[in-house]
């Protein structure tokens, strides 16, 4: 069996990604009905590739859905000061209800610092550490990081149990591994986060039912990491020496093993920008007493 002729195994996060569409139109309708429009700002300093080509995805899935939008484009040398000033400016702007501040920021802006400028009613994508420990609470009220809760919704939508099963969750940063965990663990998976200086790494990572790749390391896991029948989401976006994108996982050599594996690209990334817009209206509702 191979990926071209064997397209079952291979869950993509369009369906996903349509469906909250969907749900979110209806719900804006209803907003704009009331005269209240949500409305989502994007913060950038510079122009990374990587950033650009989310923003021009954020802004189509937003239009699409009825959320209006503003980005704000700063230089890349921006000092910090003016940086918190825009983000205060912004805290206090009644028609904007959701903030996007990409990240990592140039170095000279100290993320420590600017992280508790943002208000936590209004960080859609849990930069403020007040969402991050709604996210570990389990706090319904916050606003876990988009691409952690694009994880879940994956597995949620194509009817994946999780309760009481094995999840291995590769990489423990603070935007993908860490609340992707422990939001599987509020659905009663049992949860293990691995790491670079986890030992045996492979045989711990094939023990699971439902691997979570997210290391930002191209193809890094291979068939030993996988065991027969699992689950697999690879979260990682890299490119090939080749110009290609692809994943944290081997597609190809573990194909014939997995149950289902989202691809890269049209996977996990396709669905985050749907989780933005449905955390935008969240915040819209939240703010309005809806």
């Amino acid at each position: 069996m191979n990926l071209t002729s064997n397209r079952g195994n291979i869950i993509k996060g369009k369906p996903v990604a349509d469906k909250i569409s969907e749900s979110l139109i209806k719900e804006v309708d209803e907003l704009v009905n009331e005269g209240i429009t949500p409305k989502l700002a994007i913060v950038r300093a510079g122009s990374r590739g990587d950033d650009l080509a989310y923003e021009r995805g954020a802004l189509k899935r937003c239009q699409n859905i009825g959320i209006d939008t503003e980005v704000f484009e700063l230089p890349e040398d921006i000092a910090q000061e003016e940086y918190i000033d825009l983000l205060k400016k912004i805290n206090n702007d009644k028609n904007i209800h959701g903030v996007l501040c990409f990240r990592p920021l140039p170095k000279q802006l100290d993320e420590k610092v600017i992280k508790y400028a943002i208000c936590p009613e209004k960080d859609i994508d849990c930069f403020n550490p007040i969402n991050f420990a709604k996210v570990v609470e389990g706090d319904k009220s916050g606003f876990p990081p988009c691409t952690a809760q694009a994880v879940l919704e994956i597995l949620k939508f194509y009817e994946v149990e999780l309760k009481g099963k094995k999840v291995t969750v590769l990489g423990r940063s603070n935007v993908v591994g860490k609340p992707a965990a422990m939001l599987l663990l509020a659905e009663h998976a049992t949860v293990t986060i691995c790491h670079s200086r986890t030992i045996d790494l492979p045989k711990v990572a094939s023990d699971a039912d439902i691997l979570v790749a997210a290391v930002g390391k191209a193809k890094m896991a291979t068939a030993d990491f996988v065991k027969e029948g699992a689950v697999v989401v690879d979260v990682g976006i890299n490119i090939t020496e080749d110009g290609n994108l692809c994943g944290d996982v081997d597609t190809d050599g573990v194909i014939d093993k997995v149950s289902m594996i989202t691809p890269v690209p049209a996977g996990v990334g396709s669905v985050t920008t749907s989780i933005l817009a449905k955390h935008v209206v969240k915040a819209c509702k939240l703010q309005n007493n809806r």
